[in-house]
């Protein structure tokens, strides 16, 4: 697939609005993810994903994708990489999230806007703006 000059600062704007979920996701063991990858349990890792993001966004707008792959061998640390969705009103991000032992990547394959616009670097802004408008305050946690 060709990048897209745009690509590389969108993938910046999702991973800092995913960032908190990422924290979450990163307190489940390896092995639970190995597991379910291998055994094909794609719904006990949707669940996964959706009790990350509650916190953080809008019911329904981070969710699991296709799937994932477990990347495990003798000679390194294990790697995740989770297909992910992102849907704030307005726009859908199709993205993966690859789990490290020191860290953590966004690799986007696709944004879809509802209503885009002719230029990139607005629809880069739009989507930063959409995502932003997805998360859930504290206030709102509180009920305040």
């Amino acid at each position: 697939m060709n990048r897209q000059p745009h690509t590389s600062s969108r993938e910046v704007i999702v991973a800092h609005a995913i960032e908190p979920v990422v924290a979450e996701l990163r307190l489940i063991d390896v092995a639970d993810y190995i597991a379910f990858i291998r055994l094909e349990h794609f719904a006990c890792l949707a669940d996964l994903v959706d009790s990350a993001a509650e916190l953080y966004f809008m019911p329904g707008t981070l969710r699991l994708g296709h799937g994932g792959e477990a990347h495990v061998d003798w000679s390194g640390s294990p790697r995740i990489v989770l297909d992910l969705e992102l849907r704030p009103q307005g726009a859908t991000v199709y993205f993966q999230l690859t789990l490290a032992e020191n860290d953590a990547s966004v690799v986007l394959n696709y944004v879809l806007f509802e209503q885009p616009d002719e230029d990139p670097g607005r629809n880069t802004q739009m989507l930063e703006e959409l995502l932003e408008r997805a998360r859930i305050r504290k206030a709102e946690i509180v009920g305040e």
